[in-house]
C-alpha cells in the first residue's frame, strides 16, 4: 500500500488528529486527495471544480502555521469539499446550472467562513442535481455524477457528488444541502454518514436556495465522529440569517462514548417496513437487533397521519423553488434540462390552498412525532426503500410489485424535512449485490448530540462504515 493509499483510508477524525500530533502534513493529506480526483474523476464526476493549485497553496501555509505553534483549530489542514451551491469567496459556485456556470460570489457563506476558521481546507465544489431539484444528480451541464460502488449506478441526490467523493476517498468530509433528503439519500447509497440537522440550527446565508422553508446545511463524513466534528464548526446562530435560532451549541462530541442502554428506540412498523427491498428491510431490522443487544429497547410508537407526508411533501418542494425561479424560467427557459424545467413548470399550477393544507399538515405530522417522543427518545427508519439504482432505471421491485422510484424516494428522509427535526443517515449493512444500505435516525429538536451518541454506538460494534469501493 501507498503512503497516499494510506492516508486516504484516514478518517477525517484520525486526519485531524495526526496532523495536530505533525505526524502528517496537510499537503501531504491534499495530494493524496488531488491524486484520488486525478486517477477517478474523469469517470464518476463527483466534482465541479477541483482548486488544486488553491489547495495546495493553503495547505503549505497551514503547514508552515502549525510548525510556527499556530493552531487554527479543530480542522487545521484537513481537505473537505463543497456542494456546488455553497459560496466560497473568489471561486465558482454553479448550484449544477448552466445559468450560473459563471457565478463568482464576492463573499463566503456562513458555513464556510466557519469552516475556515477552523483551519479546513477547501479542496472543490461537488456536482449535484442541477439547483438541487432532483434525487439523481444526473447532470447535463457538468456530467452524469457515477456511484463508485458500481459506476454503472446513480449515487442519489441531490448531493451526490459530495457522497460519491467521500466514498472514493477524494476528501475527509463534506458539506451539502438537504431540503427533502438531499444529505441523507446520498449517504445511505454511498455507505457514509450524512446529518439534516434541525432547522434552523445551521446557517443558509450564501447558499443557493431550493425551498426557504425546509433547506438547511449539514455535514457529510465517513463516520458518526466525524460528522460530530465538522457539525462542530458549523452550528449556531448567525444574524445574517434570520431562520437560524438564537440558541447555545453543544459539544457534539463529547457524548458519543456513553451508549445506548435502556434507551427507548421507536419503530412503526406498519409505515417503516412496507415495499422495501429484501436487502434494505433485513439490514435495517439486524441493526435494530443490534441495538437490543446494546441494551436498548424498540417499542412500537405508531405516527397516526405519518403515511400521507408524500404529496405534502412534493407540494411544498414544487412551489417554493418555482417562486425563486419564476424569472429565469420564463426568461431562458432553454438553459434548464427538462427534468428540472419540468418540474419548475409544475409547480406554477399549484394552487394556495395547496399550499396552506400542506403547511397545515407539517404542524400536524410535527405534533404527533413530538407526542411520540413522550413514549422514546427517537425514532429508526429505513433511509431508502432501495439500494443504488443503475443509472436510468425509474423503478425498483418489492414484495413482488415494481415502483416508482421517485414517488418513495423521499418516503422516510421527508419525516424529518416536513417536522423541522433532526435526521441522520447511518450506514447499516448492504444488500445481496454488495450495495451499501443505509437507517435513519429521527430525533428531537436540537437533540443532535445524542443522535451522534446512538450512531456512534452503533458503529463501535459494527465496521459497515469502513468499507470502502473498489475503483
Amino acid at each position: 500500500m501507498s503512503n497516499f493509499e494510506s492516508l486516504r483510508k484516514l478518517t477525517l477524525t484520525e486526519a485531524a488528529d495526526l496532523i495536530h500530533k505533525k505526524e502528517v502534513s496537510p499537503v501531504e493529506l491534499v495530494d493524496a486527495c488531488l491524486e484520488q480526483i486525478e486517477k477517478y474523476d474523469s469517470n464518476l464526476r463527483a466534482f465541479i471544480t477541483v482548486e488544486a493549485e488553491q489547495a495546495r497553496i493553503v495547505a503549505k501555509a497551514s503547514e508552515s502555521m502549525l510548525m510556527a505553534g499556530y493552531d487554527m483549530g479543530p480542522l487545521h489542514g484537513v481537505p473537505l469539499s463543497l456542494k456546488d451551491n455553497i459560496n466560497v469567496k473568489g471561486g465558482r459556485t454553479t448550484a449544477g446550472s448552466a445559468i450560473l456556470k459563471d457565478n463568482h460570489p464576492a463573499y463566503d457563506a456562513t458555513v464556510v467562513r466557519h469552516l475556515k476558521g477552523d483551519g479546513a481546507i477547501i479542496i472543490g465544489k461537488n456536482n449535484m442535481h442541477e439547483f438541487a431539484w432532483g434525487g439523481t444528480t444526473d447532470n447535463e451541464h457538468f456530467g452524469t455524477c457515477r456511484n463508485p460502488w458500481d459506476d454503472t449506478r446513480f449515487p442519489a441526490g441531490s448531493s451526490g457528488g459530495s457522497g460519491a467523493a467521500l466514498a472514493a476517498g477524494m476528501c475527509y468530509g463534506a458539506l451539502g444541502t438537504d431540503t427533502g433528503g438531499s444529505i441523507r439519500l446520498p449517504s445511505a447509497i454511498h455507505g457514509t454518514v450524512g446529518l439534516r440537522p434541525t432547522l434552523g440550527r445551521v446557517s443558509n446565508y450564501g447558499v443557493v436556495p431550493l425551498a426557504w422553508s425546509q433547506d438547511t446545511v449539514g455535514p457529510m463524513a465517513r463516520t458518526v465522529a466525524d460528522c460530530a466534528l465538522l457539525f462542530n464548526s458549523i452550528a449556531g446562530h448567525d444574524p445574517r440569517d434570520p431562520s437560524t435560532v438564537l440558541r447555545p451549541v453543544d459539544d457534539y462530541t463529547q457524548d458519543l462514548t456513553k451508549g445506548v442502554k435502556n434507551l427507548r428506540i421507536g419503530i412503526d412498523s406498519s409505515y417503516f417496513f412496507n415495499d422495501l427491498q429484501p436487502g434494505v428491510k433485513s439490514a435495517v431490522q439486524a441493526a435494530l437487533k443490534t441495538f437490543e443487544d446494546l441494551g436498548a429497547h424498540i417499542i412500537e410508537v405508531p405516527i397516526e397521519h405519518i403515511a400521507y407526508n408524500t404529496a405534502p411533501m412534493l407540494t411544498v418542494e414544487a412551489s417554493e423553488p418555482s417562486t425563486y425561479h419564476q424569472r429565469w424560467v420564463r426568461e431562458q427557459p432553454e438553459s434548464y434540462a427538462n427534468d428540472v424545467r419540468t418540474m419548475l413548470e409544475t409547480g406554477e399550477f399549484y394552487l394556495a390552498t395547496h399550499y396552506i393544507n400542506a403547511q397545515r399538515y407539517r404542524r400536524l405530522l410535527r405534533n404527533e412525532f413530538m407526542e411520540g417522543f413522550k413514549q422514546c427518545d427517537l425514532y429508526i427508519t429505513p433511509t431508502l426503500a432501495y439500494t443504488a439504482l443503475p443509472i436510468g432505471q425509474t423503478e425498483f421491485e418489492a414484495d413482488g410489485t415494481m415502483h416508482d422510484y421517485l414517488g418513495v424516494q423521499m418516503q422516510f428522509t421527508g419525516l424529518p424535512s416536513l417536522t423541522g427535526l433532526p435526521g441522520m443517515s447511518v450506514p447499516c449493512g448492504f444488500d445481496g449485490r454488495g450495495l451499501p444500505v443505509g437507517m435513519q435516525l429521527i430525533g428531537r429538536p436540537f437533540d443532535e448530540a445524542f443522535m451522534f451518541r446512538v450512531g456512534a454506538a452503533f458503529q463501535q460494534v459494527t465496521d459497515y462504515h469502513t468499507k470502502t469501493p473498489v475503483l
